[in-house]
């Protein structure tokens, strides 16, 4: 970044880190910036993450510039199904991590996109080039990276405003009773472990809309799901809440279940209006052989 930038919102009656974190910013960048100075309520700097702005209110985040990255540039298999000069959109494999973090440093999809691209944006902190929004290391599938702040910004925006459209295909314990259905209940850390995340009454507003696409076998079912919100581990924690875990899952699977080899979780489709020209753009890839 060569200047600094802000991200505007409008309050909804939750903590302030809650409200600006997503997936641009951590919930833990969130709360540095609101103790930093950098986020307003309708013009008056709260400097308590925990603060909740009244409905309505005007809540603006500055965000500084961001140091140049210590991640290194690998040449780890990338594929690129489509690039411009604002974006790409990459299809991931299962396995790999999208950003450093303690524990995996190196060998990360941020890692390989410095190798690829000529350039990404910093939006979103020093260790997450380019990266808009994320995938679980065992999920495959599409997604988006910014390569310039602006790209960031309005990609970010869209998801904010959940214009941005995502489905995914998922392998799911068990045959449900109905051909369709939504899940509307609240995602937060599970205080139990956390590690995991959990249906919590305080958590974050969650949203995934399930079809069945087909029985397969006597006890899995292949659902088409559409993530109106993008909770970490959202279809996971939904469909386990509801009696379905997806198959492969370590964290919430159930004991008895069909093996898999991997969570059995693909992200196929993803519709955004492009930063630069506005044109509503959809990208759909098929589901890896396993």
């Amino acid at each position: 970044m060569t200047e600094e930038q802000t991200l505007i919102f409008s309050a909804s009656g939750v903590r302030l880190d809650v409200l600006i974190s997503g997936d641009a910013l951590s919930r833990s960048r969130a709360a540095a910036l609101i103790e930093e100075g950098r986020v307003t309520v309708d013009g008056k700097v709260i400097l308590k993450p925990s603060f909740k702005a009244p409905e309505g209110a005007k809540v603006v985040a500055v965000l500084p510039d961001v140091r140049k990255t210590e991640t290194l540039p690998e040449d780890i298999p990338l594929d690129i199904l489509y690039e411009d000069e604002a974006l790409a959109v990459i299809n991931k494999p299962a396995g790999l991590v999208v950003h450093p973090a303690a524990g995996n440093e190196t060998g990360t999809l941020v890692n390989a996109l410095l190798f690829h691209l000529s350039s990404l944006s910093g939006i979103g902190g020093e260790k997450r080039p380019g990266i808009v929004h994320r995938l679980d290391k065992d999920t495959s599938g599409l997604m988006l990276v910014a390569k310039d702040d602006q790209a960031h910004i309005s990609l970010s925006s869209q998801l904010e405003a959940r214009t941005i459209e995502k489905h995914y295909h998922a392998v799911v314990l068990g045959h449900m009773k109905e051909a369709s259905g939504r899940i509307e209940k609240p995602i937060g850390r599970d205080p139990k472990d956390r590690k995991k995340m959990a249906i919590v009454p305080d958590g974050r507003y969650a949203l995934t809309d399930w079809k069945v696409l087909e029985e397969r076998g006597p006890s899995a079912t292949l659902l088409d799901l559409h993530i109106h919100t993008g909770r970490t581990h959202q279809i996971r924690v939904h469909m386990a809440s509801i009696g379905h875990p997806v198959l492969g899952d370590p964290l919430y699977g159930a004991k008895r279940a069909p093996h898999a080899d991997r969570l059995m979780l693909h992200a196929y489709s993803i519709a955004f209006d492009h930063p630069r020209t506005g044109e509503r753009m959809t990208f759909i890839q098929p589901a890896p052989f396993d």
